[in-house]
């Protein structure tokens, strides 16, 4: 290991054991309202692998905001979830140009999520500039897939408004585009992401590593296998229904990068180390923090 990588924290069984999470109490509501905001049309299943990750570590209250075409859908395919219409255009793909829809979701919301399931940067930057005002001072707002890629094009008092509460969860490639750069190596990951975190005032966990603050910590598990369309979905997932709990944005990000890698080896033992599904590590998401949480 090079870099900043050679100080990273190996997060194992006895660290997070030694770092408790909240422990979960009272209604749906005392475990925390988790929003979740991406599905256009084409992939509404991003937003809801997230959600169901969210509630599949404790989270309490789940709302998905979805391209509002397929709002109705995933209603009946998540029950457990309320749903939100977004507005989008003729290709499904969500505007942002009614934030006002989720006015009262986001001020009520533990957590907030942004991005699963996007795929046009005009109406994701859209949606973030118009989400961020309604979300409350503190509440950390996590931002995955597109909403990485138009970041770095926020206006200054969005961001603004974001730092000291916000986490990242960029890939290579995600991480590249933060940093202004053309592409990001395996062996450079770890400063870069320190790098992205000192940036923009976050927690970022990405390619395997958590930076907070003067803080760094690397997995020690996890395989090829994870590497499957919607994994990512779930870890966002996880990290937001952590945090919706009371994890620190830091503590939910470690537990979850933890979490999701220790679900993909236990699919791995059972199925083999490729051709196991996003949506299976769901079930294995609660048996693995049972395990740490005992």
């Amino acid at each position: 290991m090079t870099g900043a990588a050679q100080r990273a924290e190996p997060v194992v069984p006895a660290l997070l054991r030694g770092w408790p999470l909240p422990e979960p109490h009272g209604s749906k509501y005392g475990r925390g309202q988790v929003l979740v905001v991406g599905g256009a049309r084409a992939t509404p299943g991003a937003a809801m692998l997230a959600g169901l990750a969210a509630l599949r570590v404790g989270g309490g209250r789940l709302t998905l905001a979805v391209a509002r075409s397929v709002a109705p859908a995933v209603a009946v395919a998540v029950p457990e979830a309320g749903v939100r219409g977004l507005a989008e255009d003729d290709a499904g793909d969500v505007t942002g140009t009614e934030p006002e829809v989720l006015a009262k979701d986001a001020e009520r919301a533990d957590v907030v999520l942004l991005g699963p399931g996007l795929g046009e940067p005009g109406g994701t930057l859209a949606l973030l500039c118009g989400l961020v005002p309604h979300v409350p001072p503190g509440v950390p707002v996590v931002l995955d897939a597109f909403a990485l890629g138009v970041l770095a094009d926020a206006p200054d008092d969005v961001l603004d408004a974001l730092r000291g509460r916000l986490v990242l969860t960029p890939n290579l490639v995600e991480l590249a585009r933060l940093l202004g750069r053309e592409e990001i190596e395996d062996e450079e990951a770890a400063d870069a992401v320190v790098e992205v975190a000192d940036r923009f005032g976050a927690v970022v966990c990405g390619h395997g590593f958590v930076s907070a603050g003067d803080r760094l910590w690397r997995k020690t598990t996890g395989h090829t296998g994870l590497g499957t369309s919607g994994s990512g979905d779930v870890m966002g997932g996880a990290l937001a229904g952590l945090a919706a709990r009371g994890a620190d944005p830091a503590q939910a990000a470690v537990w979850a990068m933890h979490l999701h890698a220790a679900a993909g080896d236990s699919l791995t033992a059972r199925v083999g180390k490729v051709g196991f599904l996003a949506r299976e590590l769901l079930d294995e998401l609660p048996h693995r923090l049972h395990e740490l949480s005992a």
